[in-house]
């Protein structure tokens, strides 16, 4: 047999590869945006209680053609500035009017951070002369992590404005890093309009936090490296104070102009100043609160989050008088730029009075970039060390602690009374099996390279484990919660869309929580009472007027007997709830 043909060698097209190779940081993040967020992004239905809040806004707006004002169940909403509803409302004219469309923002925005904290990895490694050891590996390991925790998924899959502020807020800290480490004015100078430009759009998606908190970031981070005054005068502060206020006082002023001082107390006194010095909705929490949150919100990663900003404190080189202020050098500032970024997200929210977990999200990039730096670091290592081991070790209980909690969800999921039968749905669906097996596999698999020395590897592990569990865990559960929680509801919104008459009044009236989606689903205005004790004076004051003669009430069968409602038809049964009509005059 003639080998000579396979001996020879072969000749690679430079061509091709350089193809394949700039193709593929685009597979990446679309198999990351795909897996995280966008894989059965519609196959539920809106979760109550805020995402509807958002999504019936931005309904009113395609139904009156006020883009300046938003409102929910026919009373303004100044809750949020108007950039999600703008994005919600033309997702409804160009796909439907949906939850798939709802939520449409918020997965770009989660897949765009993910690309852009590749971007900025990649440029990062390529000019740090200390990543020459795997440089190619940092992006691919940063963008998974940025993707693939906790808190990023939930609020990357969910109609909120939240991710859309996230990408905002952290685009405009990406975009100014970037415009701090060119060498070149010219592409400085874009940069850092970018800057401006997302720190404009965060304002619109949030409020002043989103100019408040970046700003502050970058002049401590400055001061930091003793580069304040040259890195003002970089970023031409003036003319990006221009560009900032073309992109956010239009809406401003407008929406001032048709509500007054209504806007002004409501957005900037009650959702702004007042949730900073005051408990506002009951969102009170322990000061520690956020801690508790970044460290269940970025597993699997968190575990390895006080190496990464260990290794970053240990760095003498940031802090020696005159050992930053080489361009050549601002590269290796990533980290405590992230440092920083994290530590004021962090501080900022713990001294803030109002605790939502949302809060903390703009925290999560940074962490990611921390971890991801320290990951890379690791892998330059040839004896691993004592933060790896501890990292890796605490990784290994709490993937044990998860496979335990997966394993035994069936029995505290039932006590939730809106949804009673989710524990019996979860333990037929198998998922405390998966969940488990994926969990203490994880644990195995680490085990396995702890005992053949290869700890630094660990990170594959963390991969797969973090991908079965989105995949055969998470997205099948959420799908549960759904039938057994929202799903009802959307059946009878259905029915009451069917059978209203023109003069019916709609009352959901129950102890428990306000369902917005309702609002939503069956597009008119509803009344809440969310005390059954004020059901019967609600009935008897309508008992004084002439319309509507018969109220359509979504109601429990334990409130119906709490308020003494006698007197009604029973229409539908769905889940927990019922549906009725109560004729006004035979109420009682």
């Amino acid at each position: 047999m003639n080998f000579a043909p396979l001996l020879k060698p072969r000749i690679v097209d430079n061509a091709k590869l350089s193809w394949i190779a700039r193709l593929l940081p685009f597979v990446w993040i679309g198999f990351l945006g795909w897996l995280a967020f966008f894989h059965r992004l519609g196959a539920t239905g809106l979760l109550d209680e805020t995402e509807p809040l958002f999504a019936e806004a931005a309904r009113q707006m395609t139904v009156t053609g006020d883009w300046i004002t938003p409102y929910f169940n026919g009373v303004t909403r100044f809750d949020k500035p108007p950039l999600i509803y703008w994005l919600m409302a033309i997702a409804y004219q160009m796909f439907g009017t949906t939850a798939w469309a709802a939520r449409l923002p918020s997965a770009i925005a989660a897949t765009l951070l993910t690309g852009f904290c590749f971007y900025v990895l990649r440029k990062v490694a390529q000019q740090n002369a200390n990543a020459a050891a795997r440089p190619a590996l940092l992006p691919y390991l940063g963008s998974a992590i940025v993707a693939l925790n906790l808190e990023m998924l939930f609020f990357g899959r969910l109609g909120y404005s939240d991710m859309l502020l996230n990408v905002c807020f952290s685009g405009a800290l990406l975009s100014f890093f970037m415009g701090y480490i060119q060498s070149l004015a010219p592409n400085k100078t874009r940069w850092y309009f970018g800057f401006y430009s997302l720190m404009a759009l965060a304002v619109l998606a949030k409020g002043p936090v989103g100019v408040v908190l970046p700003g502050a970031i970058v002049l401590i981070f400055l001061a930091c490296v003793r580069n304040l005054r040259s890195g003002l005068e970089e970023m031409k502060v003036v003319p990006g104070a221009v560009v900032f206020g073309l992109i956010t006082l239009p809406w401003y002023g407008l929406v001032y102009l048709a509500n007054g001082s209504a806007f002004i107390n409501s957005f900037f006194g009650l959702h702004n100043v007042e949730r900073f010095t005051r408990v506002v909705n009951q969102h009170s929490g322990a000061w520690y609160f956020h801690l508790v949150i970044v460290f269940v919100g970025f597993l699997p990663w968190s575990l390895m989050l006080p190496a990464a900003i260990a290794q970053v404190l240990g760095q003498k080189r940031w802090r020696e008088p005159d050992g930053v202020d080489q361009q050549s050098d601002r590269t290796e500032q990533l980290g405590l730029f992230a440092l920083i970024w994290f530590a004021v997200i962090l501080t900022f929210f713990t001294i803030a009075v109002t605790k939502y977990i949302t809060y903390s999200l703009p925290a999560i990039p940074a962490a990611a970039l921390l971890v991801a730096l320290w990951w890379q670091q690791q892998m330059t290592e040839r004896r691993s060390s004592l933060w790896l081991i501890g990292s890796v070790y605490a990784a290994l209980a709490v993937s044990a602690v998860l496979g335990s909690c997966a394993f035994y969800s069936p029995q505290w999921l039932m006590s939730d009374p809106a949804m009673p039968n989710l524990g019996r749905a979860v333990q037929a669906a198998g998922l405390p099996i998966v969940g488990a097996g994926i969990w203490f596999g994880n644990a195995i698999a680490g085990l396995v390279l702890v005992v053949r020395r290869q700890m630094k590897w660990f990170w594959n592990v963390n991969f797969v484990a973090i991908a079965a569990f989105i995949i055969f865990f998470i997205t099948p559960a959420f799908e549960l919660v759904d039938q057994q929680r929202q799903l009802p509801l959307r059946q009878i919104a259905e029915t009451v869309r069917q059978i209203r008459e023109p003069n019916d009044a709609i009352v959901m009236a129950t102890n428990l929580f306000e369902k917005p989606s309702l609002v939503f689903y069956t597009q008119q205005p509803i009344t809440f009472i969310n005390r059954v004790r004020f059901i019967q004076p609600y009935l008897e004051e309508l008992e004084t007027q002439a319309q509507p003669s018969s109220v359509l009430m979504i109601t429990t069968s334990e409130s119906l007997r709490a308020a003494n409602v006698t007197h009604y038809q029973l229409i539908q049964n769905a889940g927990i709830y019922q549906l009725v009509r109560v004729s006004i005059r035979e109420a009682g």
